[in-house]
């Protein structure tokens, strides 16, 4: 009897043994409940595309340089973790000179498809090595030539900084009313690189923003001839400061200028980059271009073989003028608050920088300014209107988008001789 119950047992256990084995899952989407989580996919990493940049100083300057590199190193690690695979090569230190045009051979040479050159006197030289290398891109920045060159292969771009300056102008202004109080004269000084459209625009818009404030306030320049030379700058500052100026600003690639108004214990407002780490007791804020949205979307474009335009403009609208933080410690109370409502304004498109009805040129005159520019390709300098509604469009896209602005806007004193 045992020994059946045994034999009965085990053929029991068998059949179960079997039954178990041929059950199907309920849920065959399901994993095991210690099961590790499926690896997320990963895109496959594309061709190798080589982007080369030739650039007047390097990251150490802090300015000028500093933010095309920060926008474009921002540009490529977000390309590359999109899946595409972006190699950056960087010739940094050029003069004006020739040695841009062989700096633009060497990166053809080795394999760049695309070619960005950073400084307005590069172009001349990049447009000599475009003729040798017609399948490779080549980028002006903050140029106006090769739109309008006749070469496919040659391309522009800038951004509506004026209306950066004529935010940055009013964090002037706003503080100007404050030093008012203490019974300083609100004087401005300026230092700027050279006297032609880009300076002169830009200084123009920082003055309308400072005057939209504090209307009483004047500015004076003083030109240095060169676009980044600290010692220059510094002596240009000390000038202005020596006549009187008690806000400092500029158009120019070091930070010298904001610490040379700390060190007289006067304020500043920067360009390109955050001058407040040099400068905390005085660099109030900067307006700068930021050059992340360009970058990207050209060599995304040339990736995916998309036709880019041969001239570009980005704007405060669409994150290219930017300004970096405020330095709340030394700012006039309410700044933030009239910048944000300003900045407002003119994404919204009713504040215009360049209301003619807010300012004279040439002691008194209206505003009826045409400027040259050769719209037709034929190298003959056209006239275009760039007034019309009352105001004059700066940057316009049926243009150019570099600045054209030359008149000069009563209550700015040029100190010296224009270079």
């Amino acid at each position: 009897m045992k020994k059946a119950l045994t034999v009965l047992l085990c053929v029991l256990l068998v059949a179960g043994l079997f039954v178990s084995c041929g059950k199907k899952k309920t849920d065959s989407s399901a994993p095991a409940a210690n099961a590790a989580p499926a690896a997320k996919a990963t895109p496959a990493k594309k061709d190798v595309l080589k982007v080369g940049m030739v650039v007047i100083n390097d990251e150490n300057d802090l300015g000028y340089t500093w933010n095309f590199m920060n926008g474009m190193n921002t540009a490529v690690d977000k390309l590359n973790a999109e899946g595409y695979n972006v190699e950056l090569i960087v010739d940094r230190n050029h003069s004006e000179d020739s040695t841009v045009r062989d700096a633009n051979i060497e990166l053809a040479t080795a394999g760049c498809k695309v070619v960005f050159n950073n400084s307005y006197g590069f172009e001349q030289f990049m447009q000599q090595a475009a003729d040798e290398f017609p399948n490779v891109m080549f980028v002006g920045l903050t140029n106006c030539g090769s739109q309008l060159d006749g070469r496919p292969n040659t391309y522009n771009a800038f951004a509506s900084i004026y209306e950066g300056r004529y935010l940055a102008g009013i964090a002037a202004g706003m503080k100007l009313n404050e030093l008012k109080k203490e019974g300083k004269e609100p004087l401005v000084g300026y230092v700027g690189a050279y006297s032609f459209a880009e300076v002169i625009s830009g200084m123009s818009g920082y003055y309308l923003g400072i005057k939209s404030v504090c209307p009483d306030a004047k500015m004076l320049v003083q030109f240095v001839g060169t676009w980044g030379d600290s010692t220059l700058e510094a002596a240009a500052t000390e000038a202005l400061i020596a006549r009187g100026c008690v806000m400092i600003s500029q158009h120019s690639d070091t930070t010298s200028p904001a610490t040379t108004a700390a060190k007289h214990g006067v304020f500043h407002t920067g360009y390109n980059t955050d001058m407040t780490h040099q400068a905390p007791t005085a660099s109030i804020l900067s307006c700068r271009i930021d050059w992340t949205n360009y970058f990207y979307t050209f060599i995304k474009n040339v990736a995916d073989g998309v036709q880019n335009p041969s001239d570009y403009c980005g704007t405060l609208a669409d994150g290219s003028v930017a300004l970096t933080p405020l330095n709340t410690a030394i700012a006039a109370p309410g700044t933030q608050e009239a910048i944000d409502k300003a900045a407002s304004e003119l994404k919204a498109g009713t504040l215009h920088v360049f209301d003619t009805s807010k300012f004279t040129v040439d002691g008194g005159k209206k505003l009826d300014h045409a400027f040259a520019v050769d719209s037709d390709g034929d190298f003959n300098a056209d006239k275009d209107e760039a007034v019309w509604d009352g105001v004059f469009h700066e940057s316009y896209p049926k243009f150019q988008s570099a600045p054209y602005l030359t008149a000069k806007i009563d209550g700015i004193e040029w100190l010296n001789a224009a270079y």
